[in-house]
């Protein structure tokens, strides 16, 4: 019977293209199965099978665990204490072995046996297919529809399998079995049964693979697409670079009369394609990505990492897009925050802006509105700036000699002084529970403190729109620190 187990294995091998080590593993797994039936509880069983003979031996086992954990499982596992009266030198997370009697071959429930080594050569088949596939490095997966499955797709490309799932299609795409089909490669999951590579259409990786297979100056280095923003099946923007003056990056990703970019299009159902020319300059960068709106000006502010950018009646409904989508992709190519306005509402905001720096400045320097204004025309807004720009910037405004530029930085020290004493006190008054909250940084907090949020209730009690303009950040983001503060309101209900 041993013979014939070896022979058996043999053909096996042969026929699956499958390594003999494999196939006997199968074996063993199934011996153990089947000695696994003979008794109580989740026993561990392994049976090791003589790669020569193909005689084996049965061995119940027992993990051996630290005393301090306990048994989880009396039937597979022995605390160490126990374990080292039988075996001096054990250790944690070694196995005490026991003999005991081999299922006869013959015994073994044959369908039993011939599932579980069938679907283990099914296994170690599909990893092979699956390296092979993988070891091609291909970033695309080109196949066809074959089947759906709880609303993802199926993809089959010789005998492997992808899986699109429904959110990473492109919305109000009707594929069917047999369409062909091409897809972003995301990930590679193992624990998926049949379909392990995970596929995606709306991924804004997607569309930069497939530039690059259609320009080829792309993969030459010559190109570089710095990043991507899309709105799926509707509209996307790509920023690109040249790494060589001679070629124009817009124009070889266009293509002569479009068919570059056409491509692309047709692949993604018709998804219309903005191409940007990426900028180092932000400020360039933004104006380029919100193109075909017309940009009047444009503040930068690098703390907040926003932007307010000026437009012109006409080109206001442009720059937003429909829906926002025009302003929304190009936050997201950019990286920047972009708020759209158009000449009034600028003016109004830095007229507020003004009047908050001249109060700030009256109050806290202790000078009149004459000296306030002079500073804000010369661009100071904040007290760090008049404390601690370079002392000859300030000795270059012609309304201000040495000492009076001296005076206004020493103020500007003391009162900064202050505000961080008045500060750390305030921060001091913060409840634990606050302190606690995931996601409150020390400079959240801090924020909160200095506009009386002592307490997890405090903060609970906000709106988002309260929340943002304490701490400026995104309404997504004040949201979310809100409905956690809010969580205790609710523990214990259905």
């Amino acid at each position: 019977m041993n013979r014939e187990l070896l022979m058996l294995v043999e053909a096996i091998s042969r026929e699956k293209n499958v390594e003999r080590d494999v196939v006997l593993g199968a074996v063993e797994s199934a011996l153990a199965q089947a000695t696994k039936k003979l008794y109580q509880g989740e026993v561990d069983i392994r049976v090791s099978v003589d790669r020569d003979s193909g005689n084996y031996e049965t061995f119940r086992r027992w993990l051996v665990v630290p005393d301090e954990a306990g048994l989880q499982n009396p039937e597979a596992e022995e605390l160490l204490m126990d374990a080292k009266e039988r075996i001096a030198d054990i250790e944690v997370g070694e196995y005490i072995e026991e003999g005991v009697e081999s299922v006869p071959i013959g015994r073994i429930g044959a369908m039993a046996a011939k599932q579980v080594i069938l679907q283990k050569i099914r296994d170690a088949e599909r990893e092979m297919l699956l390296n092979d596939f993988m070891s091609r490095g291909e970033r695309i997966f080109t196949g066809t529809v074959k089947r759906m499955d709880k609303g993802d797709i199926i993809v089959e490309s010789g005998r492997v399998e992808g899986r699109l799932r429904r959110g990473e299609m492109i919305p109000k795409e009707n594929l069917r079995s047999g369409d062909r089909v091409r897809a972003m490669i995301m990930e590679v999951d193992l624990t998926l049964r049949g379909a392990p590579i995970i596929l995606s259409r709306s991924a804004p990786e997607f569309m930069v693979e497939l530039f690059r297979q259609e320009v080829p100056e792309i993969e030459q280095g010559l190109l570089e697409i710095k990043s991507c923003a899309r709105d799926p099946g509707s509209r996307a923007k790509i920023a690109v670079l040249s790494h060589d003056k001679r070629v124009d990056p817009i124009g070889t990703c266009v293509g002569v009369r479009g068919t570059r970019v056409n491509a692309v299009t047709n692949e993604l159902a018709g998804e219309r394609v903005d191409i940007v020319l990426w900028s180092e300059d932000p400020a360039q960068f933004v104006i380029g990505a919100l193109a075909p709106a017309n940009v009047s000006s444009i503040v930068v502010d690098e703390e907040k990492h926003a932007m307010d950018v000026v437009v012109d009646e006409e080109n206001l409904a442009i720059a937003i897009g429909r829906g926002g989508q025009n302003v929304r992709l190009a936050s997201d190519l950019t990286g920047w925050k972009i708020n759209i306005m158009d000449a009034a509402e600028s003016a109004q905001k830095q007229a507020n802006e003004s009047d908050t720096a001249r109060r700030l400045f009256m109050e806290k320097l202790d000078v009149d509105e004459e000296i306030a204004d002079i500073l804000i025309a010369e661009g100071f807004n904040s007290l760090e700036e008049v404390a601690y720009v370079p002392l000859q910037e300030m000795l270059e405004i012609e309304s201000f000699d040495e000492d009076t530029v001296s005076e206004l930085r020493t103020r500007a020290k003391d009162a900064l002084l202050t505000m961080e004493i008045a500060r750390e006190e305030s921060v001091g008054e913060v409840s634990q529970d606050l302190r606690d909250l995931e996601g409150l940084t020390p400079e959240l907090i801090a924020k909160l403190a200095e506009n009386g949020v002592h307490t997890r209730d405090d903060l609970a009690d906000l709106a988002i729109d309260e929340l943002t303009d304490l701490t400026g950040q995104s309404a997504e983001d004040a949201k979310a620190l809100i409905m956690k503060a809010r969580e205790h309101w609710f523990a214990g209900q259905e």
